[in-house]
């Protein structure tokens, strides 16, 4: 039996994805979280969509080293600095994941009606090839992955407490992603993006989002 806590390939052919369902256990998962709600700088961002600014529908921060700026939905956000729950944090990743990270995106998303709508990760600050190290904490919600290519298929992945997804290769290139609202009662989460900028406050292109 495959150990949940081990990145494995995801089946979708579009995308270089692996996952690790149970990355922390669940005291390391519910320690990160409890830490992150009180170290954070939660935030409503505003973003811009169809030509007007509107709140975003979560709490965000954006954490990095110094210089570390990402421009996003037309907006540049300067980073806040890490908190102490996410130093220790940052180099475990790193060599679990083969790459390193000078930034990450904290989102906070309070119940089902928070959400991120269909968009790819592929700022020219990112790189053409990025590697993005998505953990959650927190209730399970749904994550959806669509081809870009006319009449491509989709999958949808359930994130649990403590999971690790793994985005690399073409993903951003060939697949949107997005994490839709739900009805039904699901309680807080909290996701972290660890990404690596490659070029600090360089323009970006602007994110698909909706609200």
């Amino acid at each position: 039996m495959p150990d949940p806590a081990t990145l494995a390939p995801v089946e979708f052919a579009d995308a270089d994805l692996l996952l690790a369902p149970a990355w922390l256990d669940g005291a390391a998962a519910d320690a990160l979280q409890t830490a992150l709600l009180a170290q954070v700088r939660w935030e409503v961002h505003l973003i811009r969509l169809f030509g007007r600014e509107v709140p975003s529908p979560r709490l965000s921060c954006w954490i990095g080293d110094p210089g570390a700026a990402y421009r996003y939905s037309g907006v540049l956000f300067e980073p806040q600095p890490w908190p102490p729950a996410l130093l220790g944090l940052r180099g475990r990743l790193a060599a679990a994941c083969g790459a390193s990270f000078n930034s990450v995106l904290a989102n906070r998303y309070r119940d089902g009606r928070d959400a991120m709508g269909w968009h790819s990760d592929d700022e020219p600050e990112l790189g053409p090839q990025p590697v993005i190290a998505s953990l959650s904490l927190g209730a399970t919600r749904r994550f959806l992955v669509k081809s870009r290519a006319p009449g491509g298929g989709r999958i949808a992945l359930d994130l649990p407490h403590g999971s690790l997804l793994l985005m690399r290769g073409d993903t951003q290139r060939n697949t949107r992603h997005a994490l839709t609202r739900t009805a039904r009662p699901v309680g807080e989460r909290i996701n972290l993006t660890f990404r690596a900028i490659r070029r600090p406050g360089c323009p970006g292109t602007t994110a698909e989002e909706s609200p």
